[in-house]
């Protein structure tokens, strides 16, 4: 079984790079992210006919989180249970469901822009809620990970120079310790290897040449529990669909597992 994550960066501007890597690359399950368009703009009838169902939270603007399978789509939650408003609502951000043999969330973190932000309070406390609402999921009788943008580098390998994040958000110990929290419930990263250049990097600015110089940062990640895990035959960074004209600013991230 092949699940993945990847944050299209707007689902209509990419679908048909979508459509196509969905085709080439044999993708059972993809955890979708950042697709800007409301529910009713999510192209589910062009994925259909590609042979997936779709569930999506989705209410425009810059967020927006979904699942497609092509091996079955149950007992979907939309949303963060638990999760706190942003300006007076919950954004759009997390998305679960059984999908054949696994269980598994779709999350996009937010960005926390500046230490100094409430957006930065607002991250913490985010993933604070996550850590809490995929606790039950995690002993479960399924296989169960939780894929997406964390817009959060777990190690200073994972950023391509250190010393220009310092004071800046992605990196800081707050930020990482909370995905440590997300571990001690009992999920391991499923860590991918890279398929150019010695780190997997898997998001790269589309500012100043930053993907042609591999300037990039590793913030799409897969936390699995040990059924999930144990089950990974292997997992890895695409790297070529960021190449080229209409690419989203992320790469996919592929995990193959014997289940």
């Amino acid at each position: 079984m092949r699940i993945a994550t990847w944050n299209v960066n707007s689902i209509t501007a990419r679908l048909p790079r979508l459509l196509a890597w969905l085709e080439s690359s044999g993708t059972d399950v993809l955890c979708i992210q950042e697709t800007k368009c409301t529910a009713e703009q999510f192209p589910a009838e062009a994925l259909r006919e590609a042979g997936y169902e779709s569930a999506v939270n989705a209410t425009g603007r810059w967020n927006g989180v979904a699942l497609l399978s092509r091996v079955g789509l149950t007992d979907v939650v939309t949303g963060l249970p638990g999760g706190p408003e942003y300006e007076g609502v919950q954004e759009p951000r997390a998305i679960s469901a059984t999908c054949g043999p696994v269980r598994l969330w779709s999350v996009y973190v937010p960005n926390g822009r500046e230490v100094e932000h409430d957006h930065y309070t607002y991250k913490l406390a985010w993933l604070e809620a996550l850590r809490k609402a995929v606790a039950p999921d995690v002993p479960g009788p399924l296989p169960f990970a939780v894929l997406g943008d964390f817009n959060v580098a777990p190690t200073d390998e994972d950023v391509w120079d250190p010393s220009l994040f310092e004071g800046a958000t992605h990196v800081t110990p707050a930020e990482r310790a909370a995905l440590t929290a997300l571990e001690g419930e009992g999920l391991g990263e499923v860590l991918p290897r890279p398929l150019k250049y010695d780190r997997a990097y898997t998001f790269w600015d589309y500012r100043e040449l930053r993907f042609p110089k591999n300037k990039g940062m590793r913030i799409d990640l897969t936390y699995g529990n040990a059924a999930l895990t144990a089950a990974v035959k292997d997992s890895y960074v695409d790297r070529e669909e960021r190449k080229g004209k209409g690419a989203s600013d992320h790469a996919p991230v592929v995990v193959d597992l014997d289940l």
